[in-house]
């Protein structure tokens, strides 16, 4: 275990990585990169995630979708595979169970993990795999965590990751809704919220509520009330402006998934409508920011926290 001065990390060799803040005391999150069902697609992912206050804001292994760990990477449809977990959807069909199909993404090592007593980073080494085993795709990935402020009640973190195409075709992903299904675009970077937020509230730049589902916008809060302690939090969810205009697979807009019924989720989808296709040899980049705070914040509140933190 390692600790270090500010922000600390304890590092649990073979299973995760904590950060805890040490004013508050309170173990910001967990990164658990240790091997899990194969059912569920095994990938590393973050939880539990909390707040400041000590609030959990992630679930983990929910009944209706045993796969939903925290805040994870997904694939829901990758060139016939699923690396997302549990069945697959196969369009006029629906969701079948074919294990042949769920593949995972497993860690490979770490170049770094330390703590300047302000920010926290991870850069971690991943490869990509269908059911059969085969690499598919190196993945690079940063998470780091930042601007902790005790006195506003909110931390963030930021997650970049870099997938190299390894095969010798294409790699095409896609989600439900390329396949078929309506406005169910869930791929890429996905967050599971903790039950008690069921029926919260969705924000957006311009508008509010579910419909922002499929929309597109450089951000996207969810603000929920928790069980056991008296209170709300709010997750703001912010794609970085290069994903819409960069990479060698050319511009592919982002395009929001969110529900708070019949839970809640959000996902910055990189396939939502479309599939976008990643040549043998190129590398797909995309870098989010989640934002973690404290209380009911309103979309002024927002607005005003993200413009005093650019990207």
């Amino acid at each position: 275990m390692t600790f270090h001065d500010g922000l600390r990390v304890v590092h649990a060799h073979g299973d995760r990585i904590t950060v805890t803040e040490p004013a508050t005391g309170v173990e910001l999150l967990s990164y658990v990169y240790r091997p899990e069902a194969a059912w569920e697609a095994p990938k590393p992912y973050l939880h539990p995630v909390r707040t400041l206050a000590g609030d959990v804001v992630t679930d983990y292994r929910p009944n209706d979708h045993r796969w939903h760990k925290g805040l994870q990477l997904t694939a829901s449809h990758l060139s016939g595979q699923n690396l997302w977990g549990g069945n697959s959807y196969v369009h006029g069909e629906g969701y079948l169970p074919i294990p042949e199909r769920v593949g995972s993404m497993a860690h490979a090592g770490f170049d770094e993990v330390v703590s300047d007593g302000d920010r926290v980073v991870i850069a971690e080494r991943l490869t990509w795999h269908p059911f059969g085993g085969e690499l598919w795709a190196d993945e690079e990935r940063r998470i780091e965590v930042h601007d902790v402020d005790t006195e506003a009640g909110s931390w963030a973190l930021t997650w970049t990751s870099a997938i190299t195409n390894r095969r010798d075709e294409p790699l095409l992903f896609g989600s439900p809704t390329t396949a078929g299904r309506e406005m169910a675009g869930y791929t890429g970077l996905f967050w599971r919220g903790p039950r008690a937020f069921r029926e919260g509230r969705i924000i957006g730049p311009d508008a509010e509520g579910p419909e922002l589902m499929g929309g597109q916008a450089p951000w996207l809060a969810y603000s929920g009330e928790h069980d056991g302690t008296d209170g709300h939090a709010t997750l703001v969810f912010v794609h970085a402006p290069e994903n819409d205009h960069t990479g060698a697979e050319g511009a592919h807009p982002a395009h929001w998934f969110v529900r708070n019924e019949p839970f809640a989720a959000v996902a910055p989808s990189w396939a939502f409508f479309d599939e976008l296709a990643l040549a043998p040899g190129d590398t797909l980049t995309r870098r989010y920011r989640v934002v973690v705070a404290d209380g009911a914040w309103e979309r002024e509140e927002i607005a005003k926290y993200l413009e005093a933190h650019p990207w």
